[in-house]
């Protein structure tokens, strides 16, 4: 019985010597020492949220001011573009200021005066349009009433199109839209009034302005600073100088064609054709004589299509004979690459991105030039557009070579079509005849 007590309850809490003690229930973690936020991570949040609100307001402040922004843009370009005859000014002792002034005199002097003669040739073309259009509806009726024997009536027309929904809408829709008209007029208005004030600081406060960004600059940044800007200021200017006396003689040509025909108004359609054929590449010359074209065939049917032939054939003097030299030492970049450029311009900022392509895109050439750094090209054919001299005579080579090359058996082993070819090419006059016949007979054919 002691024994049976002693493996009792009391026994088994005994342990077998060298064992390790069961483990007992896991303690509780100290409050203090537990799982804590680390201490950047508040500093990283408020970070984190001032960056996206900072992203916010500037994102928003931009849209807010892009108009501005393109303003600005227009006006450095116009800045950049009279810098040469304001600095030439400047260094004969008339003061910056001053010189600019009268830049700007002449430059608003010539839109002035070529916008008057527009719109009164405009005015005039409707004036007589709208005296002329009874005459014209007549025309139309009485071609209609022989053409498909009906009995129409100018007078019936007219009262039906008075009376019509459509032109009644067309009427309180226009009513409308004349304050919407209004403001877009004066919008453009005060845009205009603005890119001249900030173009007219730019070109008077030219060597103030390069002072203060020079002063936050390096030397050496200083330089390359100096150095982009002298390279926009020649290339904008030079384009709109090459372009300006390309357009002098492109309306001088087209005058003397339009007064030769004796079409209306040829002096301000010749301008007309001069500007828009030069500030807009490649496809302007066709889209400034459409005006022309429409003009003289009010004349007769036949001017327009002299008219038409004229522009076509002007173009290609221009473009291979006039451009090259006018514009070799100014924006001389590829008619691609301007036309690419131009749509690009156009669809990141509308018109505007159209007039100022051309010359950021030959600034931004001329920059690059500058630095990339040009090898002598090798004289091999294929750079000159062709694969080699006399590639057909080195292909009839190449084949006469592989025929030389058969071998012996396969002259034996062809049918008697091809014996019988074989035999009728031993004709007089056949070389491959002499080849392939004895030695006097070769000799013979070869004689």
């Amino acid at each position: 019985m002691a024994a049976t007590d002693e493996t009792g309850p009391a026994g088994q809490n005994t342990t077998v010597p060298g064992t390790p003690p069961p483990a007992g229930p896991p303690a509780d973690p100290d409050p203090r020492t537990g799982a804590r936020m680390p201490r950047w991570l508040p500093r990283a949040m408020v970070l984190a949220l001032a960056l996206i609100a900072v992203f916010q307001l500037g994102s928003w402040a931009f849209h807010q001011l892009t108009g501005l922004l393109i303003n600005v843009l227009i006006a450095f370009f116009l800045a950049l573009a009279v810098e040469p005859a304001v600095s030439w000014m400047a260094a004969r002792g008339v003061r910056r200021g001053f010189g600019t002034f009268l830049v700007f005199v002449g430059v608003l002097v010539v839109g002035a005066g070529f916008v008057t003669l527009l719109g009164s040739m405009l005015a005039e073309q409707i004036i007589k349009i709208v005296e002329d259009f009874p005459q014209y509806l007549d025309s139309v009726i009485n071609w209609i009433n022989n053409h498909f024997h009906t009995e129409l009536r100018r007078v019936d027309i007219q009262e039906n199109l008075l009376r019509s929904d459509w032109l009644r809408n067309y009427v309180q829709n226009s009513a409308t839209g004349v304050l919407d008209v209004s403001a877009q007029v004066l919008g453009g208005l005060f845009r205009l009034l603005t890119v001249a004030l900030f173009s007219f600081y730019f070109a008077a406060d030219g060597p103030r302005l390069r002072r203060a960004i020079c002063s936050v600059l390096p030397p050496a940044r200083q330089a390359e600073v100096l150095r982009a800007w002298e390279i926009a200021v020649n290339k904008t200017g030079g384009y709109l100088y090459s372009r300006g006396l390309m357009a002098l003689i492109s309306g001088l040509a087209h005058y003397v064609l339009l007064e030769f025909l004796d079409v209306p108004y040829a002096p301000v359609l010749a301008v007309w054709v001069g500007l828009v054929s030069q500030f807009i590449p490649t496809i302007g010359t066709y889209l400034a004589g459409a005006l022309p074209m429409l003009i003289a065939f009010t004349v007769a049917p036949w001017y327009a299509v002299w008219v038409l032939v004229f522009v076509v054939v002007y173009q290609q003097f221009e473009n291979y004979v006039l451009q090259p030299k006018l514009t070799a030492r100014t924006v001389d970049i590829h008619p691609a690459v301007a036309f690419g450029s131009v749509i690009a311009g156009t669809a990141l900022l509308g018109a505007v991105g159209a007039l100022i392509a051309i010359p950021a895109v030959a600034t931004l050439q001329a920059f690059l030039g500058a630095y990339v750094k040009r090898y002598d090209v090798t004289d091999d054919p294929r750079v000159l557009g062709h694969r080699g001299s006399g590639g057909a005579g080195a292909f009839g080579r190449r084949v006469r070579g592989l025929w030389a090359q058969r071998r012996p058996e396969d002259d034996g082993a062809g049918s008697s079509e091809a014996r019988a070819g074989t035999a009728g090419a031993g004709a007089p006059g056949s070389g491959a005849a002499g080849a392939s016949g004895p030695g006097e007979g070769g000799t013979a054919g070869a004689s």
